[in-house]
């Protein structure tokens, strides 16, 4: 009898176990899915540009005006479509920055998820479709800035996302083998699945009071989607006071929690790089396909126009052309001092996250910058005010970067490889290369304040010497330190013995390269 019961114990044991198995095997890691999501989310918020690209700064029917109305028209016109596209970028800019907190939520979600079924794979998918839909609803926004329904519908697809994402984390515990190993280990799951539902949703919960004021009175619906973008800082700010006025009260437990997720914590590096990657390629290719678009000469033009001649009507696009390759190479190079600041980026902290946000906003506002610079020919009035506008995109894209670098100095054995700290061996180097862009894009605005007849070859030159000075910049950073060096040694000093001490100031520049 007791060896019937061992048996019928042996099988039950097996069934548990086989069940258990099936559970596992119908699980997968989530790397290709989160590649997938970084993917996306980093094309969703790159296309937020598209309606702010084609806006339209000089109008035909102007044109078709008298003389003497033209005069008058042409200025107050120049203004409320100057506002116009300000306007336009600046929702833009706060669009493009919520969508960066739904990615960041999306990590820090998939930090505390370890691997994916079908149901969660499904759920992902429903986040993803419902964030697909916030370009068209930005561009409800920007089309109809004084009308509600566009903010609303932004506001409302923001609050399905973090529900979908709420949904995931109910799943996820619900079937606790699906957490990272060091939750399904923790004594205190519920407070980690509480902290994770304070962090996917504390944005929609402010966006959703945004819809409600949406409805009477939008400008306050735009301050709080606005505090979204900077709901951590705000929380890191709030917390540090609490712990300066208030004492530092530690978790009780602190302890014994094995694995937390720290509001404050940066980042992965890799996730950082995979959606910056994302967003250059992206702008990359929005640029070719303007060009697809715009530059394809129709076939009744090349047969009346240029007696069917398709190399002299393809000739009419050249300076068209000649803006992409430009604007191509910028997209290109800043790409290339991201990639290779982050190549000596050990740890990124969460100022530098921010800092590199920013800077892929106005990467992603490089299309616009084609766009103004393409229309030099068609256009020849309004190129001094289109070369501002790029020379500015082109400045703060670069500028974010270089303040990237210059915030991981402040703690550089934590952030920094060696080889770029100051005085390192690339130090001199890494800093010629973030500050090229900025000081060429500087450059060429003040350079348009002062020579306007010759903004447009101002521009051209900026473009083409950029690259060019990429290509000599080691040797230039060489021969730069070489001749500090000279300077520094023909320079006169006092006498040793009135210093008190051996010289070690020369040994604060940097060696050469």
């Amino acid at each position: 009898m007791s060896r019937l019961q061992t048996q019928e114990q042996a099988v039950d044991s097996e069934g548990d176990s086989s069940l258990y198995r099936r559970d596992e095997e119908g699980t997968q890691s989530s790397h290709r899915m989160l590649g997938f999501s970084d993917a996306l989310l980093s094309i969703i918020a790159t296309v937020m540009i598209l309606p702010v690209t084609h806006t339209e700064i000089s109008p035909e029917q102007l044109g078709r005006q008298p003389l003497f109305y033209q005069a008058i028209l042409y200025g107050q016109f120049d203004k409320s479509i100057q506002k116009l596209l300000a306007t336009r970028i600046a929702v833009y800019l706060m669009t493009f920055l919520i969508v960066t907190v739904a990615w960041a939520a999306h990590t820090r979600l998939f930090q505390v998820v370890g691997k994916i079924d079908d149901t969660l794979a499904l759920l992902n998918l429903a986040c993803m479709m419902t964030i697909t839909l916030l370009p068209y609803t930005f561009s409800l926004m920007v089309t109809f800035p004084d009308v509600p329904l566009g903010i609303f519908l932004f506001c409302t697809c923001v609050i399905a996302i973090g529900s979908v994402q709420a949904m995931i984390v109910g799943y996820a515990f619900h079937f606790p083998h699906l957490l990272n190993p060091q939750i399904q280990c923790s004594t205190h799951r519920d407070l980690s699945r509480r902290h994770i539902l304070h962090l996917v949703l504390r944005g929609p919960a402010l966006c959703f009071v945004a819809a409600v004021f949406s409805l009477f009175f939008f400008p306050l619906s735009y301050l709080l989607m606005v505090t979204v973008i900077f709901l951590p800082h705000i929380s890191k700010a709030t917390t540090w006071c609490k712990d300066k006025f208030m004492g530092h009260r530690e978790s009780p437990a602190h302890n014994v929690e094995p694995f937390s997720i720290d509001l404050h914590a940066p980042l992965s590096k890799e996730r950082v790089e995979a959606f910056s990657d994302g967003v250059y390629a992206i702008v990359a290719t929005l640029l070719i396909l303007d060009i697809c678009e715009d530059n394809v000469p129709d076939p009744k033009d090349v047969q009346v126009k240029f007696s069917g001649s398709l190399v002299a009507a393809l000739g009419a696009y050249g300076p068209q052309f000649l803006a992409y390759f430009g604007s191509f190479a910028t997209v290109g190079l800043l790409w290339f001092a991201h990639h290779s600041l982050f190549l000596h980026v050990r740890k990124a902290t969460q100022t530098m996250g921010l800092l590199n946000i920013l800077s892929l906003a106005f990467v992603g506002g490089l299309p616009l910058a084609y766009q103004q610079t393409s229309a030099f020919a068609r256009q020849p009035r309004d190129e001094l005010e289109r070369v501002r506008v790029s020379c500015a995109i082109i400045f703060f894209a670069s500028i974010f970067q270089f303040a990237i670098w210059t915030t991981a100095l402040l703690h550089q054995t934590e952030t920094l490889q060696p080889a770029v700290r100051f005085g390192g061996q690339e130090h001199a180097f890494m800093f010629a290369k973030l500050a090229l862009y900025p000081c060429a894009s500087l450059l060429a605005f003040a350079a348009t304040c002062l020579l306007s007849r010759f903004s447009t070859a101002i521009f051209h030159l900026m473009q083409i010497s950029v690259p060019f000075a990429f290509l000599l910049l080691r040797l230039l950073v060489r021969l730069a330190l070489a001749g500090l060096q000279v300077l520094w040694d023909l320079w006169p000093r006092r006498p040793q013995q009135d210093q008190g001490e051996p010289e070690t100031q020369s040994q604060l520049l940097p060696a050469p390269c």
